[in-house]
């Protein structure tokens, strides 16, 4: 299972790219905007400075709704670095961008996903990643787990080489969830990747480690 970090920050990042289990980021617009990162062209220069910092995928949202707009904007954005994937929105209009973009070798992200027919269209239309967001339909009561389920059984059907990157990653339990079920990425905060570091017996038995080791020193 391959581990991205959703965010703008530099500082998160870095430290998980450290960590060494990091394979890529995913951000957007909104993550940039809370770092402060504002305006075209700063955005851009951002892009480039996590390529810079992380050896995997990056992905680049695009902010037009029109297929003409996500093209110009998807290769101006392929244009800045080989490690960029454009992420374009689950609309008619974002899937025939993703044709575009696959059938020229560009990788593609495809995002806000909420259904397994959303999921089948992604892959039909070549996309590298398709983003199922699993918080957003746990907070309105659906089980976020069941549609990645429905889409790995879809994809292993059919041998789509289309990878599901779990999105909306909000907690440690989403990612152990979606490793049993399949999900070939998971994305989200740098707090549900450390929680998995953590359980109280390895706490209690490295201070019994520590404690035994000191009484003859």
């Amino acid at each position: 299972m391959k581990f991205f970090i959703d965010t703008a920050n530099l500082a998160q990042i870095k430290e998980a790219q450290d960590l060494g289990i990091l394979d890529g980021v995913t951000t957007n617009p909104s993550l940039m905007a809370k770092e402060g990162i504002t305006g075209h062209d700063n955005i851009l220069k951002h892009y480039i400075k996590i390529c810079n910092l992380v050896d995997g995928d990056v992905s680049a949202e695009v902010i037009s709704t029109d297929f003409e707009g996500m093209v110009r904007e998807g290769d101006a954005l392929a244009e800045l670095h080989d490690q960029i994937v454009i992420k374009l929105p689950m609309t008619k209009d974002g899937i025939k961008a993703c044709k575009y973009f696959s059938d020229r070798d560009i990788k593609t992200n495809v995002t806000l996903v909420f259904s397994a027919g959303q999921a089948l269209l992604a892959a039909k239309a070549g996309a590298t990643y398709v983003s199922p967001f699993i918080g957003r339909l746990d907070d309105i009561s659906t089980d976020g787990m069941h549609l990645i389920a429905e889409i790995r059984h879809i994809y292993d059907n059919y041998n789509f080489e289309t990878e599901i990157l779990a999105a909306s990653v909000r907690h440690t339990m989403h990612i152990i969830d979606c490793a049993k079920i399949g999900a070939d990425v998971m994305t989200g905060p740098l707090s549900a990747i450390e929680g998995l570091l953590k359980h109280p017996l390895t706490d209690i038995g490295l201070a019994k480690f520590l404690a035994d080791y000191n009484k003859g020193n």
